[in-house]
């Protein structure tokens, strides 16, 4: 897919991040989108900023689902198909998504169903829903989210991250595994998994307002804070910025690129985990990683 003029796309979590600068591009590039979110707020700024960068024709919508509830995604499609009066979407872009449900030992079960259910089940719901109109297109594309959690299901040797990296590592096989699904029995549509490294989103602010003050974040005002000015520092002193990993996106379409990664320290990490694969979880293992990073994008 060289060109997305005329196009439609779907985009899941379009209210920030990632999600909203995916729908700027695409906007600008003469695609109709149609996002869903849970935050009226959110996609109503997303909405407005890709409004003002498309030229007459391309149609924006969005539409309020939460991914892990397969009736909200149905209910989504069928928008879709009456908003842009379409049988057919060419490019499908699951990029919703949650943290949270980090120890499957310690932490509340609910929270961590909820994480994999947004994680791994949004990708799922949406393949689902909209596989019918991506196959009735004279050509599409489906690309997942996964992370470089969804290959290395760790954030550092003191810290639990089982739900988002059981999902994630689920987004990437079911990618995969689609590549040959498809080229047997639907050529024209391809797949792609996108492997993020550290990005600027909300997505450490996005799980603390779906789960609160809760066990999740641990209890307290004082926690409660703490874990909010967290959430700012990850989205405002990342290695990449959500619109360059749009673009990086977008620009994988374009070259049918079936994997995707965004950032050094995703293609840092990547090869290390291929190199020294036993190696992995030791203790040391991403702080080196990270280390060398530092000293390598350091200024001078």
């Amino acid at each position: 897919m060289k060109d997305f003029s005329g196009k439609i796309a779907v985009v899941t979590g379009g209210g920030n991040g990632m999600g909203r600068e995916l729908t700027k591009q695409l906007a600008e590039a003469r695609c109709s989108v149609a996002i869903c979110d849970i935050s009226d707020e959110d996609m109503a700024e997303t909405v407005s900023a890709a409004e003002a960068l498309a030229p007459q024709g391309a149609r924006i919508t969005h539409f309020r689902a939460d991914v892990g509830k397969e009736e909200d995604v149905q209910a989504f499609a069928n928008h879709v198909r009456t908003a842009h009066e379409t049988d057919h979407i060419h490019l499908l872009i699951n990029n919703a998504g949650i943290g949270g449900g980090g120890s499957f030992v310690t932490g509340p079960r609910e929270n961590w169903e909820r994480t994999f259910n947004v994680c791994w089940y949004g990708v799922y719901n949406n393949a689902r829903a909209f596989m019918p109109m991506l196959v009735a297109a004279d050509e599409g594309h489906i690309v997942n989210v996964s992370s470089v959690n969804g290959f290395w299901a760790s954030i550092g040797p003191d810290t639990p991250h089982t739900a988002y990296s059981a999902a994630k590592f689920a987004v990437k096989g079911f990618t995969e595994a689609l590549i040959t699904d498809l080229r047997l029995n639907a050529p024209h549509v391809k797949a792609s998994v996108v492997m993020p490294g550290h990005i600027g989103t909300q997505i450490a602010l996005n799980t603390l307002r779906e789960f609160g003050n809760d066990s999740a974040v641990g209890g307290g005002n004082e926690e409660y804070e703490a874990a909010k000015a967290r959430g700012e520092q990850f989205r405002d002193n990342a290695i990449t910025s959500a619109e360059d990993a749009a673009r990086i996106i977008l620009d994988g379409v374009r070259a049918d690129n079936w994997r995707i990664l965004i950032g050094p320290d995703a293609e840092a990490i990547d090869e290390a985990v291929r190199k020294t694969p036993k190696a992995a979880y030791e203790g040391d293992f991403g702080l080196s990683i990270f280390a060398r990073l530092r000293e390598a994008i350091a200024p001078g």
